[in-house]
Parts: structure tokens; C-alpha cells; sequence
């Protein structure tokens, strides 16, 4: 688990890109040689790279829109993992990204033969490396930038690499983290482990936070399936005496819980059992269902941190619902139907419906009638927001009617392209505290602390939606597959 390159490359339209930073380990570098052994490729010089790197993402030579070698049907790239060509072959596998004129790259270390090329859930490094790019990016935009402050953020890199990324080996990715700690201890005599260069003193505790996002594209079509998925982050703060500190956090599902998929770890987890990484959401012909638990042993950072990342199928959306919407002479005629399933914990800590209307004037006239909640008119006059409080009714199913009429569109109004004549949606904000989707959960009794001490050991999950839309069944609307985001 290391890497053998990392690169912060500036690019504009039109400009010819140039690399504000990078880091080579030649440690790593002699052990990719060995693990590669003739399918080996070295890394080149920075402008060699670049250029590599620029063709492969399509941002030079504007006047070729196709290149057989890159567009090809054969080279269809569904991730953010790329092969650039150089003169001694391709190196692979290279992760990449662009965010507000910067392009973010590293090399991991695959530890095998390259040819044929592995599996991408088989290399260990790849999450450690999309961890790592992750936590530059929030670092470099976690401010409003001029060209002096990220001559500034640059110049930092260097010194906090040393820490977060010793001999090209991730450990910690909360940079800002690192860097308020490494200002904290400007002054401390104490020497600290590299991993850990502030010493916690106080009462000894432990927080492990669940959280699940829920999407969801409902569109009510014999034609059109509904999508929905579970995006779950588990977020942990350890706040524990000594530099040698270990935690276990094991995450459990009921017997009816729906596997996770997709798991990715911060670099502090010390091992993983294998059955953790073959449960893939994308592909199609993976048919494996650990179901757990899922032990997590890491040397836990000084600071807050996600410890993983994970997705996962389950059988049914938490709310089910229907909008239809038509015009009618001069006005729209709209009914929406929410249905909350009996599965689900119907206890909210807030829940609404929002029915905006684009490409239109503000409401001139409003008659509705509801089963349950109350119904509001934006100041702005072009949103309608359906309160439905903390619970349900008993039949767990509600409904909204009525007719909106509408004065002459004017520039305060908003507009969107997709939203046009009858294409609208309503889309759903909720939280239910104290329940996961999954039915994932870790209690006192899933979490092991091997310090001094006997920690406060506190957890929590919740259930937060997330681009919850549903669509007028009644016109056309863009329809969204499922997939794997990085």
C-alpha cells in the first residue's frame, strides 16, 4: 500500500498545462520493479508525464476530436483510472481527476504482475490513493483562492506530505488536520511518531458516526425503472493517551440487512479481511453477500476522519411515491402521492417535499388540498414546500392536490433547460436519526480500544436524503442508470 508518484497540475482552456507539484519515492520505486518484473514501466520526467497525461484526458490537440487509439469503443473508461503511453510502454494504473482548473494525480504501487493488467478492487492501493487525491482537494480549495494563497497551499505540501505520506506510504489524509496540528506543535519538546504528531491528554473517548445517504429517481413508467442506492460513510473521532494507540470498529447487520458494497478505507486501517473487497456493485456477474461483521483495526489519526466509504443495494426505497402534472388552459393541475415504507422507522427529525416550477412566472393563485402537513408558497413565489413534519399518519401514505395558476415570466425567475413544459419533479428532503437503510449499526460492544485507559465510547447512525427526486409521470424526464461514482 504506497505510492510510487504524486502530481497537482494546473490546466486552463486553451493553456498548456503546467505541474505546481510533485513527489517521487524511489523506495517505491525499486519495489515496483521487483513486483512488476518485466512488465515494469518507469516513470518519466514530469513533462513527459504531462504531456501523456494531457492527451489522455482529451485537453490537447482540440482539432482532433477522435483519436482511434484513445475514443475507441475497445477503451470505454468507466473510472478515473487511466494508461498513459510513454516510450518504455503504458503506465498504468493512473488516477486522475480535474476540480476548478487543477488536476489531481498519483501513481499507487501494484503489487503483482502487470500483464494481464488485474482487476482495479484487487490492488489494495487504489482507495488509498483516491483517499489521498481526495484529501488534497479538500485542502487546496478549503478557502477562497487567489494565485498568492495557492502559491502558499503549494509551498506547504512538502512538509505535510512527510507526514501524511512518509516514504510514499498513506497515512493520514485530513491535511488540514495535519496542518493545525503541525502549528499546535511548533513549540512541543516531547518527540512524536510521524503518524502522530500530537499527543492527546484528557478523558479518553471514542465516536463512531453511521451516516447513510439515499438516492433516489422515481419516475412511476412501465418503461422506465426506478433507480435508488445507499451511499454510507462511517466517520470516527479517537481521542485517546499514547502515540501507539489501536482501535477495532466492527460494523453488524441484522439478519435482514442489506450487504455492503464498494467499501473503501482510510490508509490508518491495518488489515482487512479479503471478503470485505470482493463485493462490487458494478459488476454484474458478482454474486457474492458478505453480509458481515465488517472488522476495521486501524491506528487511529488525531483528528476527525472518515474511516470508510461503502454503497450498497437495498430491496426499497424509504418513501415511494407518484407526481403527476398537467396543464390545463391556464393553469397546472398536480398530484403527488408519498408512500412511507412499513420497513422504515417513522420517526423524522424533519421531512418536506419541495415542488419548484421553472421557466415560469411567480404563482399568481394557489388552491390545494392535503391529507396531512401543511402546504407554503416561497417569497419567491416559484417554489411550493409540502411540510410533512416528523411522522407519517398511520396508513403511512399522504397526498396533495390542487391547481396553480401563474403571472408573466419575469427575470427574477428561474429557469432551468431540462424543466421545460411539463418535465418537473418534486424532490424530498428528510433525516431519521437512530436508523440506517442497511440496517448497519456498531454499538458500545462493536468497538475495541487497545490503550491506556478506559474510554467513553459513544455511536450514533442516521439516514439523510440525498437528489431524492421524483418525476412528473406524465412527460418526458431525463433518466439516470446506476453506477459506481469515485
Amino acid at each position: 500500500m504506497a505510492l510510487r508518484g504524486l502530481w497537482l497540475i494546473s490546466y486552463e482552456q486553451g493553456a498548456c498545462g503546467a505541474v505546481l507539484f510533485s513527489r517521487h519515492y524511489p523506495t517505491v520505486e525499486k519495489r515496483a520493479k521487483a513486483f512488476n518484473g518485466a512488465s515494469y514501466v518507469t516513470v518519466p520526467e514530469d513533462s513527459v508525464f504531462l504531456k501523456a497525461l494531457l492527451f489522455e484526458l482529451k485537453l490537447t490537440d482540440p482539432d482532433k476530436n477522435f483519436v482511434e487509439y484513445r475514443d475507441s469503443c475497445s477503451r470505454i473508461n468507466k473510472t478515473s483510472v487511466y494508461a498513459l503511453p510513454t516510450g518504455g510502454g503504458d503506465l498504468w494504473p493512473v488516477l486522475a481527476f480535474q476540480k476548478s482548473g487543477l488536476i489531481y494525480v498519483c501513481l499507487p504501487l501494484v503489487e503483482q504482475f502487470l500483464k494481464p493488467r488485474p482487476p482495479l478492487i484487487s490492488i489494495s492501493g487504489i482507495s488509498q490513493a483516491f483517499a489521498l487525491l481526495s484529501g488534497l482537494l479538500v485542502f487546496i480549495n478549503s478557502s477562497q483562492k487567489n494565485e498568492a494563497e495557492m502559491s502558499a497551499k503549494v509551498g506547504q505540501l512538502p512538509s505535510l506530505l512527510m507526514q501524511a505520506c512518509p516514504y510514499g506510504t498513506p497515512l493520514d489524509t485530513d491535511l488540514n488536520g495535519l496542518l493545525d496540528n503541525i502549528h499546535v506543535s511548533t513549540n512541543h519538546t516531547q518527540k512524536q511518531p510521524i503518524w502522530r504528531i500530537s499527543t492527546y491528554k484528557g478523558k479518553p473517548q471514542v465516536n463512531v458516526c453511521i451516516t447513510e445517504k439515499v438516492k433516489s429517481m422515481q419516475y412511476d413508467k412501465t418503461d422506465v425503472a426506478d433507480m435508488w442506492q445507499v451511499y454510507g460513510t462511517v466517520t470516527c473521532k479517537c481521542d485517546l493517551e499514547g502515540a501507539t494507540s489501536n482501535v477495532t470498529v466492527s460494523l453488524n447487520l441484522p439478519a435482514n440487512g442489506s450487504p455492503l458494497q464498494d467499501i473503501l478505507v482510510h490508509p490508518c486501517v491495518t488489515s482487512l479481511d479479503s471478503a470485505i473487497l470482493t463485493s462490487c456493485s458494478v459488476d454484474v456477474m458478482d454474486d457474492s453477500a458478505f453480509s458481515g461483521p465488517y472488522k476495521l483495526p486501524f491506528t487511529p489519526p488525531s483528528d476527525l476522519f472518515n474511516l470508510c466509504y461503502y454503497t450498497s443495494q437495498v430491496p426499497v426505497p424509504p418513501i415511494l411515491g407518484f407526481y403527476q402534472l398537467k396543464e390545463e388552459e391556464l393553469q397546472l393541475k398536480l398530484t403527488v402521492n408519498l408512500k412511507l415504507h412499513e420497513s422504515v422507522k417513522n420517526a423524522f427529525e424533519y421531512c418536506e417535499a419541495r415542488i419548484p416550477f421553472f421557466n415560469r412566472g411567480p404563482v399568481a393563485h394557489l388552491e390545494y388540498k392535503v391529507s396531512y402537513g401543511q402546504l407554503d408558497v416561497s417569497r419567491e413565489k416559484s417554489l411550493l414546500v409540502w411540510v410533512i413534519g416528523q411522522k407519517f399518519p398511520k396508513s403511512l401514505e399522504i397526498s396533495l392536490t390542487g391547481t396553480v395558476t401563474f403571472r408573466s415570466m419575469s427575470k427574477e425567475q428561474p429557469v432551468d433547460p431540462i424543466c421545460t413544459g411539463s418535465t418537473a419533479y418534486v424532490k424530498l428532503y428528510f433525516r431519521i436519526p437512530d436508523y440506517t437503510l442497511t440496517g448497519c449499526y456498531a454499538d458500545q460492544h462493536s468497538v475495541q480500544v487497545f490503550s491506556t485507559g478506559k474510554p467513553k465510547i459513544s455511536t450514533s447512525r442516521e439516514l439523510i436524503s440525498s437528489d431524492y427526486y421524483i418525476w412528473n409521470s406524465k412527460a418526458p424526464a431525463p433518466v439516470v442508470y446506476r453506477t459506481l461514482f469515485f
